[in-house]
């Protein structure tokens, strides 16, 4: 394949533009998601782009992208020497281990806030290494030479930027990992079936999603691997889908005159870039505001589908990347132009095999992946204790201190041994640290009130003492009782009142009420 140095400059620039989108999966899950799991966000998100490039270098590019036997795997290419070797081949692996570490990350906002760290770098490993490369070698092995060698793509399936091979492949696996690890705690009710699950931080969130739309450009922009007079109008279908999606749900909820929830507009303009990914070199401006459209409806209608089924996705990655995904690929047959498709098919000919496509994704990605970790989650549990998931991964899975966790700490010694002298730490240029210090403050209100009220129960001449409420059990007593038993505080302490009142007939009459109550009880 010719290739000259602007075109080389030109998918250079855009494989750091699809770096970026790992910036924005980031800021996506994190704001998404609760406090206590922020910290294991981050370090999952960077941890599965090393994985994925290492593993995508050593075996799944050559699965990929070597020499095809039959069309079904590549036998070449195992672990290339990038650093030396032909100048297109290094460009070329560099866009495509984008693609690579773009599919693997999109499981990791299904699974959060209840996911083993050590589980999902299995499932990076499992799509990097043979779920993403081997059916992406089906569908575009032969690219890189602007041919169509795997034989999914020799009957003339057609993924331009990768709905399915990157997209839904994502999505199929993270469907799989969700429904082998379960909802998170709480998040499903016989009340409610939607409690709130408030995450961190939504303007990080948002910021993320603009990300995401930035990384866009170079993901549909780069796969044409060259800078020709295709690209401006591949963006432009690229923008315009995705404004499309953003603006279907605030549409559809101010007509309906609802409250409009705010995943829901970030999730409706993924869904249209999702879906435009594999046709945006094949339609017109007014079909990609359509197809933008369409993929925001069935990202809804998907959200309402794992509602209804209790499956738990966190920051809805199966709406958008899967469910997009199969839309967008439908759609190549359904409005591309079948001259720009070129391959020959006719409109029928060419939907079934998109069809084909979709549905040897879904076998290839949710089989193997369900097969796997079920194996793998039978012996060894892909999920954290209920326990730990209370306390949040920062702290279970990293060891991660925070301010929040120093409180929490604090509080639970001061249930546990009524010991109110302890402080909590104060860091006072937070929110938490102001927390910290007002509760400081209502303990030591409350320790003087409980002091002065000790000093008058210790010097009332009247017997004052405290019992359990079912065996009257002495827990407290002041001297006067101790005076009036004749037995010390150790003596007294831990008896049952029963053992040491003795009274006669009389005293159980009316003119001990109360003490004639208690002793009925007991």
């Amino acid at each position: 394949m010719d290739t000259s140095l602007i075109d080389i400059l030109w998918v250079i620039v855009c494989a750091s533009l699809v770096f970026l989108m790992q910036a924005g999966f980031l800021c996506l899950e994190a704001g998404s998601t609760r406090s206590k799991n922020t910290i294991n966000v981050v370090i999952k998100n960077i941890a599965d782009f090393g994985v994925s490039v290492l593993c995508f270098w050593l075996f799944g590019y050559g699965l990929m992208f070597g020499d095809t036997h039959l069309g079904w795997l590549g036998t070449t290419a195992i672990a290339p020497d990038v650093g030396q070797g032909d100048v297109w081949t290094i460009v070329f692996f560099l866009f495509q281990v984008m693609f690579c570490s773009t599919a693997v990350t999109i499981v990791s906002g299904a699974v959060a806030e209840r996911m083993r760290f050590s589980s999902y770098l299995i499932v990076c490993v499992l799509v990097s290494g043979l779920i993403y490369p081997v059916f992406g070698h089906w569908g575009w092995n032969g690219i890189d030479r602007g041919l169509t060698l795997g034989w999914l793509g020799n009957l003339g399936f057609v993924d331009f930027a990768g709905s399915t091979i990157v997209h839904s492949i994502g999505g199929w696996v993270a469907l799989a990992g969700v429904l082998l690890i379960g909802p998170r705690i709480g998040r499903f009710s016989h009340k409610r079936r939607r409690p709130l699950l408030v995450g961190y931080d939504l303007p990080l969130a948002f910021l993320g999603t603009l990300l995401l739309w930035l990384g866009w450009f170079g993901f549909n922009g780069g796969s044409v691997l060259a800078l020709d007079d295709t690209v401006p109008g591949i963006i432009s279908n690229t923008v315009l889908a995705g404004a499309a999606g953003l603006v279907t749900p605030i549409v559809i909820y101010v007509f309906r005159k609802r409250r409009l929830p705010v995943n829901t507009v970030m999730n409706g303009s993924l869904a249209g870039l999702v879906a435009i990914t594999a046709n945006c070199h094949v339609v017109t401006a007014r079909e990609a505001i359509i197809i933008g459209i369409i993929g925001s409806l069935f990202m809804l209608q998907t959200e309402r589908w794992l509602e209804h089924l209790k499956i738990d996705d966190v920051v809805g990655a199966i709406p958008v990347h899967l469910s997009a995904g199969i839309w967008g690929t439908l759609a190549v047959a359904l409005f591309g132009d079948l001259d720009l498709i070129g391959t020959g098919l006719s409109r029928p000919a060419q939907l079934g095999v998109q069809i084909l496509g979709i549905v040897v994704a879904g076998l290839w990605g949710f089989g193997v992946t369900y097969l796997v970790l079920g194996f793998i989650n039978h012996r060894w549990p892909l999920r954290v204790s209920h326990k730990h998931e209370h306390i949040g991964l920062n702290v279970s899975e990293h060891g991660a201190v925070s301010d929040l966790v120093d409180l929490f700490t604090v509080m639970g010694k001061q249930e546990r041994s009524g010991d109110l002298s302890l402080r909590a730490p104060v860091e006072k240029f937070t929110p938490v640290g102001q927390i910290a210090a007002r509760y400081n403050r209502v303990i030591g209100a409350l320790e003087q009130a409980l002091a002065r009220t000790d000093a008058i129960v210790e010097t009332a001449i009247e017997a004052i003492l405290t019992v359990t409420q079912h065996d009257l059990v002495v827990r407290s007593a002041n001297p006067a009782v101790r005076k009036l038993f004749g037995v010390s505080e150790q003596q007294l302490i831990g008896k049952s009142l029963i053992t040491l009142v003795t009274l006669p007939d009389i005293a159980l009459k009316d003119e001990f009420p109360l003490l004639q109550a208690l002793l009925r009880q007991a």
